[in-house]
């Protein structure tokens, strides 16, 4: 055995090497990745009652536009997020917002073709529910990819404010998106024409990001591999080590060195750790998706649009809009003002989010509508990033990219079949549909009174 040097083994442990926060130029950039999108998904959301109206087609057929997108969604985006594991978050990112331009770009001109007269309704349906699959199929790379990007240059006591800022920057671009569409509506566009920007400002948003967002070495270069798809073929596990990264803000922070040791393995949606976390996602998300399914056609009914539907866009887009403030004030000011942790945002947020579902459900004019919304979006601005934090910090750091894959999972869940439910429920009985609505709500806010973890035992309970 070699000699110890004395003087080396007195010497006292060096430090642990605390990992640098995300720079800002970083941030500004994940942020307008987020932000893109959710601005050019809110735009399409305030011109797509009108649009459907201008054609002729029912408000529930509408709705059901998204579901195979969402569906697809549901299934891309843990596989993207593991993939996020193996090629890096960057590229993640920059293939998430391909799949945004790309499916922009298509559903303008197949509504465009429809409100010209070019194609039927129905097949300009067809054709703009088939170009948003690609959102679904391949811009569900983009969330998964930032949030773990976040998560894991983050330590645990500062997670739920770090994600609620990225979480804010689509609470940003649904305040952007309602403002700028109608303004968007220009000459020869037509109500097509937040497609055809905001597929512009998306190439932006990717050159932007190619260019300025240096490349990213994998974190946990061999974990994307545990994370297979169900019907992949080779062993989980497989030895795929790479080298570590260089970049020093992906070295572990010290809060993350006795995290409990968690075998590798494929995360399941209701395994125990993620179970409540899970459930009241899915039932929050889907009492969200609901009334984001009503909204547009409940402005055009109770202002007496559904003649003059080329009016409602900027109803429509101001209800929407005060909803959006709403989440920014929730996320920026209220999460980080009172220290709010995942449990108590989530259940504040939804006990908030009944009682506006409730108001705009007996609201008859402009202004009550759009308080009702904005009440219930600080809710649901509330409770989202506290399911979402809550999901982190249930698992440990080498698990962040499944993690974020099943968050963006279980968001897109909601949205295959709930906005369709809500519009079907609320055109054959209003009280049935918003009923509906606030019974989820009461049910994920009993429910996770007695499941959700304590704020402190969760922050601790990995420590």
């Amino acid at each position: 055995m070699a000699d110890i040097d004395p003087a080396r083994a007195a010497a006292p442990p060096a430090p642990p090497v605390s990992a640098p926060r995300i720079s800002r130029e970083r941030m500004v950039l994940l942020f307008m990745v987020m932000l893109t999108t959710a601005a050019g998904n809110t735009a399409m959301q305030s011109v797509m009652p009108s649009i459907g109206t201008e054609l002729g087609i029912a408000d529930v057929w509408i709705s059901l536009a998204y579901s195979w997108s969402a569906l697809l969604w549901v299934v891309c985006a843990p596989l993207w997020a593991a993939r996020s594991d193996q090629r890096g978050r960057k590229a993640m990112m920059a293939l998430g917002l391909v799949g945004f331009i790309v499916s922009f770009s298509l559903c303008g001109f197949a509504l465009w073709l429809g409100l010209s007269g070019v194609l039927p309704a129905f097949w300009a349906l067809i054709a703009f529910a088939a170009a948003r699959s690609l959102y679904g199929g391949f811009g569900s790379a983009a969330p998964p990819a930032v949030q773990a990007y976040v998560a894991s240059r983050t330590p645990r006591a500062e997670r739920t404010q770090a994600l609620s800022l990225v979480a804010s920057s689509f609470g940003l671009g649904t305040v952007i998106g309602p403002a700028l569409a109608p303004l968007m509506v220009l000459p020869g566009l037509g109500l097509t024409g937040p497609f055809v920007l905001f597929a512009l400002i998306g190439v932006i948003a990717m050159v932007a990001l190619r260019l300025r967002l240096p490349d990213d070495e994998p974190q946990f270069a061999a974990r994307g591999n545990t994370y297979d798809a169900p019907y992949a073929g080779g062993a989980a596990g497989g030895g795929n080590q790479s080298k570590q990264s260089a970049d020093p803000a992906v070295i572990e922070d010290d809060d993350d060195e006795d995290e409990e040791q968690v075998e590798p393995h494929k995360l399941r949606w209701f395994e125990p750790r993620l179970r409540p976390w899970v459930t009241v996602g899915l039932l929050g998300g889907h009492a969200q998706a609901m009334v984001l399914g009503i909204a547009g056609f409940l402005v055009l009914d109770r202002l007496g649009l559904r003649s003059s539907p080329g009016e409602g866009t900027g109803p429509v887009g101001l209800v929407l809009m005060s909803g959006a403030i709403a989440t920014l004030l929730a996320q920026w000011g209220l999460i980080p003002r009172f220290d709010l942790g995942p449990r108590s945002a989530t259940l504040s947020g939804i006990a908030m989010a009944a009682v506006g579902v409730a108001m705009l459900g007996v609201a008859q004019d402009l202004h009550m509508i759009a308080l009702s919304f904005a009440i219930a979006s600080l809710g649901f601005g509330l409770f989202r990033p506290g399911s979402t934090s809550g999901t982190s910090l249930a698992v440990t750091r080498a698990e962040q990219g499944q993690a974020s894959g099943i968050t963006a999972s279980v968001a897109g869940a909601s949205y295959i079949y709930a906005p369709a439910l809500g519009v079907y429920l609320y055109n054959h009985s209003e009280w049935l549909g918003f009923g509906l609505i606030v019974a989820l709500c009461f049910a994920v806010f009993v429910y996770g009174w007695w499941a959700l973890d304590r704020d402190k035992d969760l922050i601790r309970s990995r420590s």
